[in-house]
């Protein structure tokens, strides 16, 4: 296991330093997820757990949390856990010299919700947020893992996909489940696994990786859980950012009220 490592963590829209925090992260080797779909075990028993985190290309701090999502997406470390991952790529730092190629303004407004939700004083990243109720500096395994097991803990009603299909970078689907709660759906496409050649900003030079990219996300309401057809449209990476391997769909259901994500679902298609 790596020793613990000191992060500058970021102010999101300003880029200053506003503080110092442990991070221990977790035997990751060579530093590079995993390039397989998805490393979960098949035990059916594991309670599935919605971990997002909030990511940017221009941001030195952030690939030390890229790393640590794409070990947890490969090796599930968590017993009775099924996390099923998300990295989201704001906008704000681009900037600064670099432009993300994986950057969607849907996420910077996805990532607002969270800051009024959690009464933060701004966005920032690293941020990770497991199941929509918690949110914690992005670098940290030891909080990721706490986070993850009691997220686990907490029973999910069933949902799931039936029907997806992708073509280019159209995806159709529908989604089954009891949604008596009136729960909103939030679906996702996200990219399996993407990497970056960075030349400008904070991480020039170095070449970056990322698993389950988000290309497109978008909140379907409460009534669509009844099995008629979904679309979604995101579009593929250009440019510096690289996509490999297939895409994967994830589905979730958010309490109106909690914000907490009360159902989960995930897919991997290939174009």
């Amino acid at each position: 296991m790596a020793s613990p490592e000191f992060t500058l963590v970021r102010s999101a829209r300003l880029g200053l330093v506003v503080g110092v925090v442990a991070g221990g992260l977790a035997i990751l080797g060579s530093g590079q997820p995993s390039q397989a779909p998805n490393g979960a075990p098949s035990n059916k028993a594991n309670q599935p757990v919605l971990v997002e985190l909030f990511t940017s290309e221009g941001c030195s701090d952030c690939p030390a949390a890229d790393d640590l999502l794409g070990w947890l997406d490969a090796n599930q470390p968590v017993p009775g856990a099924l996390a099923i991952v998300l990295s989201e790529h704001v906008t704000y730092w681009n900037h600064l010299g670099w432009r993300d190629p994986f950057s969607l303004d849907e996420i910077d407004e996805r990532q607002k919700q969270y800051v009024m939700r959690f009464r933060l004083e701004a966005s920032y990243t690293p941020q990770m947020v497991v199941d929509g109720a918690v949110q914690f500096v992005g670098n940290s395994s030891a909080k990721l893992r706490d986070a993850v097991a009691r997220a686990a803990a907490t029973p999910k009603a069933k949902i799931e996909i039936e029907d997806a299909r992708m073509v280019g970078g159209a995806l159709s689907f529908s989604v089954r489940g009891d949604n008596s709660s009136g729960a909103t759906l939030v679906a996702a496409v996200a990219q399996n696994a993407t990497r970056s050649e960075v030349v400008r900003g904070e991480n020039a030079g170095r070449t970056l990786h990322h698993v389950a990219v988000v290309r497109a996300i978008k909140d379907f309401g409460s009534k669509a859980t009844d099995g008629r057809p979904l679309h979604l449209s995101g579009g593929t990476s250009s440019g510096a950012g690289k996509s490999e391997g297939p895409v994967r769909l994830v589905v979730f259901l958010v309490d109106r009220k909690t914000g907490d994500v009360v159902s989960i679902a995930e897919q991997t298609l290939r174009e």
